[in-house]
C-alpha cells in the first residue's frame, strides 16, 4: 500500500479534530478509575434509552422515508411548504418543542382528552419518551434520506422503468441500493438523536429516565464527579451502531 503525505486540508482540518476530540480526551483523565461505580439507577436507564430507541427510530424510518423520497422527487409547490414544516422543529429549541408537545398531547390538550376516553396517555410513560425521541430524529433522518435520494440520477430509475421494471422495483433494486450510503449517515444520525434527546423528554417525558435525564439527575444530585461512570456506558452502548453504519456506507461506496 502506497502512503500518501498528508494534503493541505489535512492539516487545516487537524484543528477542527483536535476541537472536536479534547473533551473526550479529558474524560479520560478525570474518571476515577479506581472509584469506577454507577449511580443507583444508571443501569435502567441505559435500559430505558436502548429499548426505547429501538422502538423510535424503525418508526422514523418508516416516517421518514416516503416523505424524504418526495421531497426529493417533486415538483408540487407543495414541497417547499414540507420542507419548511421539516425544518420548524429543528429550529425549535428543545425545551420549546418538549412544552408544544405537552400542549398538543398533554392530558388538558383536546388531543389528550380524546387519547383519555379510550384509555391512552401521552406524558411520562413510554409512548410520551418515544413520542419525544421521533420528534427530536425524524427532522434530521429526513433531510440526510433526501440528501441521499437525491443523489440518484433518474435517468437510471427512468431507464428501469423503461425495461418494464414497476415502480415498487425500481425502488428496491435502483432508488435504495444506490441511496444507501446517504441513508446509512442519516440513520446513525437518527440513532444517536434518539438516544441523546434530552430538552424534549425532559419536559414532555420525565419518566421513564433515560441516559440524557438520568446524567442531569446524578449531576444535580452529586456534582461532576457522579456524570462520568454514566458518560462511558452512554458511549460504550451507543457509539457501536452509529459507527456500523458509517462503516457500511463506506464499505457500499467502494463497492458501487
Amino acid at each position: 500500500m502506497i502512503r500518501r503525505p498528508l494534503s493541505p486540508a489535512g492539516w487545516f482540518g487537524a484543528p477542527a479534530l483536535l476541537l472536536l476530540a479534547l473533551p473526550f480526551i479529558t474524560l479520560i483523565g478525570v474518571t476515577s478509575w479506581g472509584e469506577f461505580h454507577l449511580a443507583y439507577g444508571d443501569w435502567n436507564a441505559v435500559a430505558v434509552s436502548l429499548g426505547l430507541s429501538a422502538v423510535s427510530v424503525p418508526l422514523i424510518i418508516v416516517l421518514g422515508t416516503p416523505l424524504a423520497l418526495w421531497l426529493a422527487r417533486a415538483t408540487s409547490p407543495l414541497r417547499r411548504w414540507a420542507e419548511v414544516l421539516v425544518l420548524i422543529p429543528l429550529l425549535t429549541p428543545p425545551l420549546a418543542l418538549g412544552i408544544l408537545l405537552v400542549s398538543a398531547y398533554g392530558p388538558y390538550s383536546t388531543l389528550g382528552e380524546a387519547l383519555a376516553t379510550v384509555g391512552l396517555a401521552l406524558t411520562n410513560n413510554a409512548a410520551a419518551f418515544v413520542l419525544a425521541q421521533v420528534y427530536g430524529a425524524l427532522p434530521y433522518f429526513i433531510l440526510s434520506a433526501r440528501a441521499a435520494f437525491e443523489s440518484v440520477p433518474p435517468s437510471l430509475e427512468d431507464a428501469a422503468k423503461v425495461l418494464g421494471a414497476p415502480p415498487r422495483q425500481v425502488l428496491w433494486r435502483v432508488t435504495l441500493p444506490l441511496a444507501r450510503r446517504g441513508l446509512a449517515t442519516g440513520l446513525a444520525i437518527a440513532w444517536v438523536r434518539a438516544v441523546g434527546e434530552f430538552g424534549i423528554v425532559l419536559v414532555f417525558s420525565y419518566f421513564p429516565q433515560g441516559i440524557p435525564v438520568k446524567l442531569y439527575i446524578n449531576l444535580q444530585n452529586d456534582g461532576v464527579n457522579a456524570v462520568y461512570s454514566l458518560i462511558w456506558l452512554l458511549l460504550l452502548f451507543t457509539l457501536p451502531f452509529p459507527l456500523w453504519c458509517l462503516a457500511t456506507g463506506r464499505q457500499w461506496r467502494r463497492l458501487a
